[in-house]
């Protein structure tokens, strides 16, 4: 199942996809107030059913699209994952060593941004830069999970544009800063709920700026495995149901360029992944 959070009729909802249009589950199962709740329980495991003889209640050419977890505890990310886009990072002059522990940072959920919603420039920058991943959305919560038991707690699938403001990203060694602006997060469509995805699958991953393609790769190329990253992240914190893990990016990155090429006001930026879908976000300049 295709899952994901809306706006329909001016109120915040959440439902799944069918065909070319969602059912309104956040209306038709109002004991589950938002699909995080919905995910807490383990139901969305028995999705089909509840969608099971439903009509549609809007087209998805209608939608206002949220974030697909709007307001997750955590949204975790992971730095220099793909051995590719080390080697682009070593290749551009900076020299960072492979670390035997998976290097992450978080995110704050006002830094997300929806599927044709805009991803905002800010003021102070004119070096966006693109980085196309694959969302892991938590359903299972716990603590110190082990790697052989990782893939339990995986509620499902999402694409992801880990938006970077480099400028503010190398303020420091601590690349937070440039990471957490306002809207520069796109997380969508929708995720793809765990049983359609096997563990072993390798997803192709595209990323095209207007219409060119600047990331191509596949989730075979990962450092740090996912059951690496929720074995290393659940170490440190409780993961909870609805907490994301965006997994690290490829190469093609604009900031490794000659001349480097960022996103601007104008743009469009899609990132693809196989078996999932297709994540669109308008640039704009901030307000």
């Amino acid at each position: 199942m295709k899952l994901l959070s809306f706006v329909h009729q001016g109120r915040e909802t959440w439902g799944a996809v069918v065909g070319d249009g969602v059912v309104d589950l956040g209306r038709a199962l109002p004991q589950y107030a938002t699909l995080a709740d919905y995910i807490a329980t383990g139901a969305y495991l028995q999705a089909a059913d509840d969608v099971k003889g439903r009509a549609i209640d809007a087209k998805l050419a209608d939608l206002t699209f949220l974030p697909v977890i709007p307001r997750p505890e955590k949204i975790i990310c992971a730095v220099r994952n793909y051995m590719d886009h080390h080697q682009e990072v070593l290749a551009a002059g900076m020299h960072r060593e492979l670390s035997e522990q998976p290097p992450i940072f978080l995110r704050v959920w006002r830094s997300q941004c929806a599927h044709n919603q805009p991803i905002v420039r800010p003021n102070v920058s004119e070096s966006l830069d693109w980085e196309g991943e694959l969302a892991v959305i938590i359903g299972k919560g716990g603590r110190d999970i082990p790697e052989d038991q990782a893939f339990d707690h995986v509620a499902g699938y999402a694409c992801y544009n880990d938006g970077s403001v480099r400028e503010w990203q190398f303020h420091a060694k601590q690349i937070a800063s440039g990471k957490n602006f306002e809207s520069t997060g796109g997380f969508g469509p929708w995720m793809v709920t765990a049983d359609e995805i096997a563990p072993d699958r390798q997803l192709k991953l595209e990323v095209r700026l207007n219409g060119e393609v600047v990331q191509s790769s596949h989730t075979g190329h990962m450092i740090f495995s996912i059951p690496k990253l929720i074995n290393y992240a659940s170490t440190i914190f409780t993961l909870v149901p609805g907490d994301v893990i965006a997994t690290g990016t490829p190469a093609g990155v604009g900031w490794s360029r000659k001349p480097p090429k960022f996103m601007k006001p104008g743009d469009v930026c899609e990132v693809e992944i196989e078996g999932i879908g297709t994540l669109r976000n308008p640039i704009v300049a901030q307000g």
